[in-house]
């Protein structure tokens, strides 16, 4: 890289430098060299952060200038040029490949690729040299690469004989192209979606193909060495290794089926343990392949000769688990390596070696899958998450060539059956020669699933560190994963073989009873496990296992001594019976006793029990609701008035939120009962406590005011609120009768405390609202909102609930509400009037007279006065926030006429909606997920609405290029990913407008242009404005990329990959995760998933199973029941 040449390719000259800093290019380059190193040493060790962040600045300004790569050989050459100086200094080159390379002369290009590929190679062509510079080199290498995939194959063709014939000629040189190598292949295979454009990723991974032999013939020309390179220099042998291992996924079979490459791999097995761990991944890769059967033989020869060497390695008799807990790091790597080895090669060829006439083949297998039962009992979650990658893989296998053979013989096909990745039919012998193959691998794969059961999101009560029983404060997302997986493994497993299961269920929960296994964990892995098969079995085994289970748990919990010992077996019992709806349902007296010992949990204090009791039991009640408000035979009344009667009692322990939850669950059942006068009876008797004291409150209030001021009384209000919350949320339409009693005075309570809370503010100023005093006021408030907004919520279910509502509850709400919240100052006003309306107006959609006055009087209320609040930025406010867009969509979706008659005054009604259409846009804008796809839906919708109104030829003559502009700077945002999907479908629908004729843009007409069409217009503006936005786009790509978005308008899926490659060539996004560009392709897949696994009986979680809702009448319940009863209780009771 020589001075003439940099100097010719500049951006620019030094007008756009500040003397005497780094951006000044006219000082001299030692000069230079002194200021950066200063800069750079201030950055790492100023004495102040001002010191820190000015140098910080100074390096990033000179970083992203265009003439910064001018100084990069002086910075790299320089003998006295610290290593965080040279970083520095490849930093800028890596800028400059990445964001500016195309917009450099060919010359410039020349002379820095050779520039960097002299530098590689100066650095690497002794031993010394590359060790003490390895860190530096490895970045060069990198920099390298990019300009390698800038420039090969079409400027660069000789790249790779380049690499290779310059790798024979050293040793260390030879070492470090292998690094090279492997870079750049998980440059192009790994690495390069969202980073390249879709086209030159294919003609990449077709150079590679093409140029791969002499690639090969390099490895090989190592290998041939490999005794030697053993002795001498097996760091080599190592990289070479690293390196075919990267290519292994896409290189042609023949390389790896037709050579000698798998003998000297596994010969290679023998050689050092660092090598054994380099050859064991490249047979992962090999391992997973899946290919035609015509190289069945040389997987056959792979995995026979490879279960010899690890033989000898690992035999079959050693203790994995014991051994991996004093292993090293390179050991424990193996171990992990060896359980993806066996993860891949069964998932892809177990059916081979399973079909094989050599029963040496099959005992292979089987001793495969009992290493990896025994891999599976090493205490690393992730080596444990890899072993059951392949056992749910086999199960699943498993459980669908059962159904195949079962499907056949009946002449008859399951749902399952359509699935086309299903294995081929075998008859009923093959089936049950495979499943006896088998047999004792399932069975050691049930015996550690349940030992290592992970914890499901119901239990709340978890051991701490200190080995003490706490109520678990947050979720362990990646510990639900992995027990999704394991349940969906148990369920086929029992499916496969229920006896099986069953009996290892029972035989581990004897040896609780008699104490040989008992422990706090293994108590809950089983009872997890036992849990996670609800549905699998059919209902008389289930209902016998189940019967069982409990029996012995109710055993267990009279026997142990010690409140932390009863709790644990507490929580495991109110999982379990949560888990099986299906057989409550069906046996009443068991249901009945397993509520009242729910209730006897209700008064236990140890931390977590009742939280747990609580939930168990609302799940219970949703699950079994009709079973409640049944007069069952020999009884003289329903257990909902039962529980009833002795209500105070039961809540008497229990905390606030609890009680909250205990009423919600008492409502549930309450809505089962299909007689309203009985109904509202027991709603009556359910609110006769709270409303009694509710009222009591009221009277005090009215007698003396003051008392609404005291903090422990409006704790009290909001307390007997929110039992009406939870209770409207339980009933939806049939809680009116309660509602109806505490409506009025809710509405003077809200007003009342909004005239406190105004007196506070006006005697203290707006600093008032943050006193306690007033917070404690808005949680009324706030409650009384959300006691409405739960009961509209679903009032549409019920036509008849609605009239009323509309009638009785509607116009009511407008004063206290919207006259409340449009006097307050911003930080009294509630959020939840925002979310109130939003639902109201959604409910109401049936009865457009009403929303015509409705709507324009909360704009006017709410609109203008929301958006003054939160128009500064993108932070303040977050809950009005998206709120208020809600309710945007909700007008929108509606009563979308209603948006054009705001006001009443024709000019002023255009204003307001001017003020809409900014108020979606400046939604999409934010950076928060939530409030984006609110305004990125609202703005679909109401484009889709606009092309089914009148208003078409307004709307687009007036707004079309605004949103266009809008929604281009955020597609381009990096901000934005999450939103891609929906940016892509607004951008399609205006597409679509513009070449169906409905657009006649305003900026048309004003430029004169009014003859030409609007399409022709949109295309320039297009061209213009992406060429100012991206100056390192040329024009030919900004052409392409505009006449595809018109092009492929129509076609989604083709439309979405064009958009992606445009970002890759903005080249904003090409230094980021883009995994969110695919994210709607990845919920469909998700979504078929979830769909054909749902088929299975069983695996459906139990609050989303179809059964949920399916009641058996009493008679049937009573039929069934006496047996369940007496096995658990002695007295029948």
């Amino acid at each position: 890289m020589t001075n003439a040449v940099l100097s010719g390719g500049g951006d620019g000259g030094s007008g756009l430098s500040a003397r005497g800093t780094l951006l000044d290019f006219e000082l001299p380059d030692a000069e230079f060299l002194r200021l950066l190193e200063t800069k750079v040493g201030t950055v790492y060790s100023a004495r102040t952060e001002a010191e820190r962040k000015a140098a910080q600045a100074e390096l990033t300004a000179l970083q992203t200038h265009p003439q910064a790569w001018m100084r990069a050989d002086k910075i790299l050459d320089a003998d006295t040029t610290s290593q965080a100086c040279k970083f520095y200094a490849l930093q800028i080159l890596e800028s400059l490949i990445k964001y500016r390379w195309k917009a450099l002369p060919v010359e410039t290009r020349e002379a820095i690729k050779l520039y960097i590929q002299n530098k590689v190679i100066a650095l690497s062509s002794s031993d010394a040299t590359l060790e003490s510079q390895r860190v530096f080199v490895s970045k060069l290498n990198l920099i390298l690469v990019l300009v390698v995939a800038q420039e090969w194959p079409a400027r660069w063709r000789t790249f790779m004989s380049d690499i290779v014939n310059a790798s024979k000629t050293s040793p260390t040189l030879c070492e470090n192209n292998l690094n090279i190598l492997r870079l750049l292949s998980e440059e192009v295979f790994d690495f390069s979606a969202g980073e390249m454009t879709q086209d030159k990723i294919d003609e990449l991974k077709t150079s590679f193909n093409q140029d791969f032999r002499e690639v090969y013939e390099l490895c090989q020309y190592v290998f041939a060495q490999r005794q030697v390179l053993q002795q001498h220099r097996p760091s080599l042998l190592v990289t070479t290794v690293r390196t075919l291992e990267k290519f292994l996924s896409w290189i042609p079979l023949g390389y790896i089926f037709e050579t000698d490459l798998l003998e000297t791999l596994i010969e290679m097995f023998d050689y050092s343990a660092p090598l054994r761990n380099a050859v064991m991944r490249c047979l992962v890769e090999i391992g997973a392949l899946s290919v035609s059967a015509e190289y069945d033989a040389r997987f056959f020869y792979l995995y026979a000769a490879f279960m010899g060497k690890l033989a000898q390695v690992v035999p079959i008799e050693v203790d994995i688990a014991a051994q991996h807990d004093r292993a090293d790091e390179a050991t424990q790597a193996f171990v992990m390596d060896l359980a993806l080895f066996f993860n891949g090669f069964f998932a892809a060829h177990a059916r081979l070696l399973e079909q094989s006439t050599d029963a040496a083949q099959r005992q292979a297998l089987v001793a495969g899958n009992l290493y990896l039962v025994k891999i599976a009992r090493v205490n690393d979650v992730e080596v444990f998450k890899t072993c059951l990658e392949w056992w749910r893989t086999l199960a699943e296998d498993l459980y669908q060539s059962l159904c195949s053979v079962l499907d056949y013989a009946v002449g008859e096909r399951t749902p399952l059956a359509v699935d086309v990745d299903r294995p081929s039919v075998l008859s009923l012998d093959e089936q049950q020669a495979r499943r006896q193959l088998y047999a004792n691998v399932l069975y050691q794969i049930a015996l550690v699933m349940i030992q290592r059961m992970a914890k499901p999101e119901e239990v709340l009560i978890v051991e701490d560190e200190n080995g003490e029983l706490v109520r678990e404060t947050t979720k362990d997302t990646d510990a639900l994963a992995t027990y999704k997986t394991m349940r969906e493994t148990l369920i086929y497993l029992t499916h496969i073989d229920p006896l099986d299961i069953e009996n290892i269920m029972i035989e581990k929960l004897d040896r609780q009873l008699d104490g040989t296994e008992w422990s706090w964990q293994n108590l809950n892995t089983l009872c997890w496990a036992i849990g996670s098969i609800s549905g699998a079995m059919n209902e008389e085994m289930e209902k016998k296992f189940l019967i069982q289970v409990i029996k012995d748990l109710l055993k267990l919990c009279e026997e142990k001594r010690g409140k932390d010992n009863k709790a644990v077996v507490a929580a495991n019992i109110m999982y379990v019976v949560g888990q099986y709806p299906r057989f409550l349902r069906a046996h009443w007296r068991f249901l009945k006793t397993v509520v009242n010992k729910l209730f006897e949990f209700m008064h236990e204090l140890h931390p977590g029990v009742q939280d747990m009791a609580c939930d168990t039991f609302l799940k219970i009640a949703q699950k079994c609701r009709r079973q409640f408000v049944l007069v069952h035979p020999g009884e003289r009344e329903s257990f909902a008035q039962e529980m009833l009667e002795s209500l105070e009692e039961t809540v008497r322990d229990l905390e606030p939120h609890q009680v909250h939850s205990f009423y919600e669950s008492a409502a549930t059942m309450i809505s089962a009962e299909s007689d309203a006068a009985q109904r509202e009876a027991w709603l009556q008797r359910l609110y006769e406590t709270p409303n009694t004291r509710w009222q009591a409150m009221l009277v005090e209030a009215n007698a003396d005011e003051a008392g609404l001021r005291d903090r422990a009384r409006m704790k009290e209000f909001v307390h007997v609120l929110r039992l009406n919350t939870r209770g409207a949320q339980a009933l939806g339409p049939l809680f009116y009768p309660q509602l109806a009693t505490l409506y009025i005075d809710m509405l003077a309570l809200y007003q009342h405390y909004s005239r406190m809370i105004s007196a506070a503010v006006q005697a203290g100023g707006a600093i008032a609202t943050k006193s306690a005093d007033v917070r404690n006021m808005r949680a009324v408030k706030k409650e009384v909102l959300r006691v409405i907004e739960a009961f509209f919520e679903t009032v549409s279910r019920d036509a008849a609930v609605l009239a009323l509502a509309v009638e009785h509850l509607v116009e009511p709400l407008t004063e206290p509400l919207l006259g409340d919240y449009a006097q307050a100052v911003a930080d009294a006003r509630d959020a939840e009037v925002l979310s109130l309306y939003a639902v109201m107006v959604e409910q109401l959609r049936g009865y457009p007279q009403v929303l015509s006055a409705l709507i324009p009087t909360v704009f006017r209320s709410s609109f203008s006065a929301t958006l003054e609040m939160i128009k500064s930025n993108f932070e303040d406010y977050p809950d009005h926030r998206i709120h208020l867009f809600q309710l945007l969509r909700a007008m929108n979706a509606s009563c979308f006429s209603c948006l054009f008659a705001l006001e009443p005054e024709p000019a002023a009604a255009e204003q307001s909606f001017r003020l809409v259409i900014n108020a979606v846009v400046w939604a999409l804008k934010h950076t928060e997920r939530n409030v984006a796809e609110t305004g990125l839906q609202t703005m679909l919708e109401l484009l889709r609405n606009v092309d089914e109104s009148g208003h078409s030829g307004y709307f687009y003559q007036r707004y079309f290029l605004l949103i266009l502009n809008d929604i281009l700077a955020v597609l381009t945002d990096t901000l934005h990913k999450p939103g891609f999907a929906w940016h892509a479908e607004i951008l399609m629908h205006l597409f679509h407008a513009v070449k169906s004729g409905l657009v006649q843009l305003e900026e048309q007409k004003r430029a004169g242009d009014t003859n030409a069409p609007a399409e022709a217009y949109v295309r320039q503006h297009l061209i213009a404005l992406l060429r100012g936005a991206f100056p390192n786009m040329g024009t030919a790509a900004v052409h392409q990329v505009v006449e595809g978005m018109f092009a492929l308008a129509e076609d989604e899926r083709a439309f979405k990959q064009h958009l992606r490659d445009f970002l890759v060539q903005t080249k904003e996004f090409s230094a980021s995760d883009n995994a969110e560009l695919y994210e709607d392709e990845k919920r469909a897949r998700e979504a078929i998933e979830r769909q054909r696994l749902y088929a299975v009986p069983g695996m459906a979680p139990v609050n989303a199973r179809a059964d949920s809702t399916a009641e058996p009448t009493s008679r049937t319940a009573a039929r069934t029941a006496p047996g369940a009863a007496t096995a658990l209780v002695p007295d029948g009771r």
